[in-house]
Parts: structure tokens; sequence; C-alpha cells
């Protein structure tokens, strides 16, 4: 099964992604061919923004890209699921558009007849087109920010709006949110055994994600006291309970947010808990 895995700034992410979930793949940074510890997958490199393309065409199975590059492609591909992980944090993306501080545009209508640079040209053309607002949409070759200044306004993708604010730029709307996305090809799809596997991937990867904000908790409680840790503990979450040797202990496991953990410690060593080991997960599955 071919697997396409997203050059550039997704890279990194994506390969400490599928480490956590069990699958390791090779330094892909050094080859658009790297190895994985699986016979049956075959992972090729390629850009985002070129994922959709090879996906729907049948050169790949599957790949993961974002969600702006499947609109703006308009790929014809399965969306098997998302996967909320990016360069930077676990926020979406968007792409947004934006003027400089210090210009006169407060709204996208008032752009009518300018010049907008950006990369994501097809979704910026309908975005305007839907308004009724005619306007000039060139294709940006990276460091879009620069322009700002140059053309009357710029479509560029944030997460933090941290590069924005650096460059003095006001954001006038929001034009698509985008987050990360394994898709499969059609064809591929239908097949038992490639489809298996793109399920199987699935899971996997949404489970490593689903664990990376939660921590395990374990502790020993005297009986007399397990009322009261009981409350102590989040109520929606139903721990695990269990015998020990010495008949007057119970052991309790529970899996909490990460956030939550450091306030709850000291909490349950006041109310008895004794014994508390906290331990990182490498997937949740439910």
């Amino acid at each position: 099964m071919k697997l396409g895995i997203p050059a550039g700034s997704l890279q990194k992410a994506t390969t400490e992604l599928f480490r956590k979930a069990g699958l390791y793949i090779s330094d892909s940074r050094r080859s658009y061919q790297p190895s994985i510890d699986d016979d049956e997958i075959q992972p090729v490199c390629l850009r985002a923004q070129e994922m959709g393309r090879y996906v729907g065409d049948g050169v790949l199975d599957a790949g993961i890209t974002g969600y702006d590059w499947i609109k703006e492609n308009e790929c014809d591909v399965v969306e098997v699921c998302e996967l909320p992980y990016s360069k930077a944090t676990s926020n979406p993306a968007r792409w947004v558009l934006c003027v400089p501080n210090e210009s006169e545009v407060q709204r996208p209508e008032q752009l009518e007849g300018g010049i907008i640079a950006t990369e994501l040209v097809n979704v910026t053309r309908r975005y305007f087109a839907d308004k009724g607002v005619n306007v000039k949409v060139e294709f940006s070759w990276g460091a879009t920010e620069v322009k700002a200044r140059l053309v009357d306004a710029i479509v560029e993708l944030t997460e933090t709006g941290t590069s924005l604010r650096a460059n003095n730029l006001r954001i006038l709307d929001t034009l698509i949110v985008s987050t990360t996305r394994l898709i499969a090809n059609k064809e591929a799809w239908e097949d038992e055994f490639k489809r298996e596997k793109i399920e199987n991937i699935s899971i996997l990867l949404k489970a490593a994600i689903e664990a990376r904000s939660k921590v395990g908790l374990k502790m020993n409680v005297k009986k007399d006291d397990l009322e009261s840790i009981l409350n102590i503990l989040p109520a929606e979450k139903s721990p695990t309970v269990s015998s020990l040797a010495d008949s007057g202990y119970i052991a309790i496991e529970v899996i909490v947010e990460d956030k939550v953990e450091r306030n709850l410690v000291p909490a349950l060593k006041r109310a008895g808990a004794s014994g508390i080991i906290t331990y990182p997960l490498n997937k949740v599955i439910h």
C-alpha cells in the first residue's frame, strides 16, 4: 500500500506521530522514499499541496494532507479521518485575509479591483466570487507577509498569529479553517487489503493524538478512603479499582488530562492516596 507522507513543515510532526502510533519511519528528511517498519506499506514523501492530486489519480493509495489543499485542488478522494495535529500546535490552521495595520481597508468588499497575493489561489478566487467582489488573485511563491505592502491584501496561513503580528498585519476575515486529514484513493478504498491497512493507520494515529494530552494515574488507597478519593477524581472518568494483597487497601487506575493531573496529585495525597504513579501514554483507543 503506497502511503504519502507530507514533506516540509508537517514532516517532523508526522514522523513523530507515527512513532507514537508504533510505526517507525526512517529519517524522511533525507529521502523522498523513506522506509517504515511495516513491509506492507511503501511510504513516499510529497508536499502536502500535491498530495490530494496524487491520491485522487491513484499514484498513491492514501496520504496525509490538509483540508485546505483538498479544497484548493478539488480532490476527488475519500476523507478517512481528521487528524488534529500540525507543525506547531494542535489548533486548526486558518487561511486569513490580511492587510497592513495602516491600511484603510476594513472589509473585504473594499478590495474591489485590487490585487491579492496568496498560495491558496483557487479557494481565494471562490471566496471573492461568492461575495461578488472583483479582484485579481496572484500566486505567491512564499514569504507572502512581505508582499502585503506591495499588493492590496494577502491570504496567508496562520496557526498562532505570531508572524502576522510581527509583520504588523491585520486580519479582515477567515477564508477556511484547516486540519490535517488522512485521505484515500477511491479505488484503493474498495480494495479489502488496502482499506484494512488504511483503517488500521487511522485507528493508530487517532489513538496517538488522543494520548498526547493525557496521562495515566495509579495509586493505592485504604478502603475506608475510597469514597473521598472517588469524589476528587474527575466525575466523567470511571476508574479501574482492583484488590491488593493487603486486604485493607485497593489500587485505583485512571486516565486524566495532563493539565488536571498537576492539581489532582496533591489533592489525592492529602486525601490519603499513597504510591501515586503518573505515566505518559502512547495511544488511547476508545
